[in-house]
């Protein structure tokens, strides 16, 4: 058998995590003088500790002792490990990952070259990929070409939590915020970069950037979809998921982003994730 593993940006609920059978290992979120793994924070106390605080909360990757214990408590039950990892553009947490893989002859890291639910689509096609083969190998090829097709992208409503991460400048925070400018943010080669700047309420900025998205890529895998918030109101969420569905994503799934990702970009951001051909 073969464990499907990854770091707990894949931003993936607990019954989908079993569902797959998909096995997380945590970052560290640090707040003040308090530590907290990734999945045991909700999301509101951290954006409450940015608001009273004036500063951001810092993230830990996953470090080479983490990754070998994880590696080794899963390699009791399988008898191989693919972990899928964020990006290497992103975190260190590929790096590490690799490091300690390179100590076991059935371990195999991929670079995601994505994060949240980017790498839980992947994620999902490597684990039905492990319930049909037991070649390790020819699973990770085969999820290494498809990592070029995942749509992964988001929009923002502020760029307040980016700047404090040094992220963007001063004068383009303040230039966003003046003009109502709601930015996409899109995940390509394992990088962020800015794509369409939409203007006006973020609800209405949300919901012609959710049509954009579908509409560019007509051809999809319509297996999975993901529609992934730190905050939405539920206007947004029935719109996205309706959006999906009349696409014919035939499996739509909507989750929080969980505290690492969050802590990056703040409330009112979402995306819609899935894999176009």
């Amino acid at each position: 058998m073969i464990a499907i593993s990854a770091e707990s940006t894949i931003d993936m609920p607990e019954k989908l995590l079993n569902e797959f059978d998909i096995h997380t290992v945590p970052f560290t979120v640090i707040m003040g003088d308090k530590d907290y793994l990734d999945g045991k924070i909700a999301c509101s106390e951290i954006f409450k500790f940015v608001t009273m605080n004036k500063i951001l909360p810092m993230t830990s990757a996953v470090n080479e002792y983490q990754f070998e214990q994880h590696f080794k408590n899963l390699l009791k039950d399988y008898d191989a490990v693919i972990h899928i990892s964020l990006s290497s553009k992103i975190s260190s947490a590929y790096t590490n990952a690799q490091n300690i893989a390179n100590k076991f002859k059935n371990v195999y890291v991929i670079d995601s070259q994505s994060l949240s639910t980017g790498i839980a689509l992947l994620a999902i096609k490597a684990s039905i990929l492990a319930r049909e083969k037991d070649d390790a190998l020819s699973i990770v090829k085969e999820i290494e070409n498809m990592r070029k097709n995942v749509q992964a992208s988001f929009i923002l409503d502020k760029l307040d939590y980016l700047y404090k991460g040094g992220r963007c400048s001063a004068l383009s925070k303040f230039g966003a915020n003046l003009l109502r400018i709601k930015p996409q943010i899109i995940v390509k080669d394992g990088a962020m970069q800015v794509g369409k700047k939409y203007v006006g309420s973020f609800n209405s900025c949300a919901k012609k950037y959710i049509d954009d998205t579908i509409a560019q890529y007509p051809h999809c895998d319509y297996d999975v979809a993901f529609f992934t918030y730190t905050t939405a109101s539920d206007d947004i969420i029935e719109y996205a998921k309706k959006k999906l569905k009349d696409a014919k994503f035939e499996n739509i799934f909507v989750t929080n982003a969980g505290a690492t990702i969050s802590s990056h970009c703040g409330p009112n951001t979402l995306g819609i994730l899935f894999i176009h051909k």
